[in-house]
């Protein structure tokens, strides 16, 4: 019920007025707990829902880190319909429909994946970020992540087939393969380390290091994050498993991806989508979903808070001018991807 229609009531006597102060017990707490909560742990301290219905995407830079390759960003927006239809939206959501977000290629993956859930890799797409992905491979550059045991098992023999070699399918194929099996039993913590370069790099060390910066957003999401292989062993709630392969910087990358929804009190739901791996561009990815379940202006809405963090080796070189620069652009390509899921879902203006 819109406000304006009580407002128009107020004259009619006491029975108005006990209707209005039932109308503001009952619904004032709801819109009021979900903006407090969000002011409690995020950047957005100060928010109009009925504004945020209105406009688009806000965005903002996260809090400073202490590791230079760490890097966050957050938003807020409002989204018709409930927080349940807006989970499976995003589980629906193909973005490979959109040229300009740049991912070639995406599929989902069941729970015990085999070399045979990445036949696509065979038709890759014939571009200059999938060319540099093959020459990297065939030539083993120390810059892919991958470990010193994955790169003894390149072989170089059966070329041929489309942009991506057969060769070179076959050793991303199998690698991610494992990988993503081992994350499917084990979490991060059973994820191979990427030490074939000069560095020794761990998934779950990564991502535990994103959160432990950000101390509010890691108690908010405590309790899921618990319930998940992020950072740690395998954990109670199983994975929707998926890969891509993408472009980050014109290289083509190919990673593994886990998402992660659990329904919380008064129609909040939480969500968490991490990609624990990455064959270059960035080493973990992390992002997550805050929803609740609002009336705005007699509309049942959903208020979304999303944050999104990255651990990125090109990061930690990067300072002043540079750094707010690589920020903006993280900032715009976050913003471009919500604004086109939201208008794929009915959520855009």
């Amino acid at each position: 019920m819109k406000f304006e229609s009580i407002r128009a009531h107020r004259s009619s006597g006491l029975g108005s007025s006990v209707f209005l102060l039932l109308w503001i017990l009952t619904f004032t707490p709801a819109w009021a707990d979900a903006v407090s909560d969000l002011a409690a742990f995020s950047i957005f301290d100060k928010v109009d829902l009925v504004q945020l219905a209105k406009s688009d995407v806000r965005t903002a830079h996260g809090p400073p880190m202490g590791n230079p390759r760490f890097l966050s960003v957050q938003s807020c927006y409002v989204s018709p319909a409930s927080p349940a239809q807006q989970i499976e939206a995003l589980r629906r959501w193909d973005p490979t429909k959109h040229r300009e977000l740049k991912v070639f290629l995406h599929s989902d993956l069941p729970g015990s994946p085999t070399a045979a859930n990445f036949s696509k890799l065979q038709n890759a797409p014939d571009n200059s970020s999938v060319r540099s992905l093959v020459s990297a491979t065939q030539k083993l550059s120390p810059e892919l992540q991958i470990s010193k045991d994955e790169a003894k098992k390149f072989s170089p023999a059966g070329g041929g087939g489309g942009a991506m070699p057969a060769a070179v399918a076959k050793f991303w194929s199998d690698i991610l393969a494992a990988r993503a099996h081992s994350f499917s039993s084990g979490g991060t913590s059973a994820e191979p380390p990427y030490d074939h370069g000069s560095q020794t790099i761990r998934a779950g060390d990564e991502l535990n290091g994103l959160l432990k910066q950000q101390e509010k957003i890691r108690h908010q999401f405590s309790s899921l994050l618990g319930a998940t292989g992020i950072g740690r062993g395998a954990g109670s709630l199983n994975p929707e498993l998926y890969w891509e392969l993408l472009d980050v910087d014109d290289q083509g990358v190919v990673t593994l991806g886990a998402s992660y929804n659990r329904a919380g009190t008064g129609g909040t739901y939480q969500a968490a989508d991490v990609l624990y791996y990455a064959s270059g561009g960035y080493y973990v990815a992390l992002t997550l979903y805050q929803m609740w379940s609002v009336n705005v202006e007699g509309k049942a809405s959903t208020l979304v808070w999303r944050g999104d963090m990255i651990s990125a080796a090109s990061l930690a070189s990067l300072h002043g001018v540079e750094r707010l620069a690589s920020e903006s652009a993280m900032m715009k390509d976050i913003l471009k991807a919500v604004t086109l899921f939201r208008r794929d879902t009915s959520g855009g203006r």
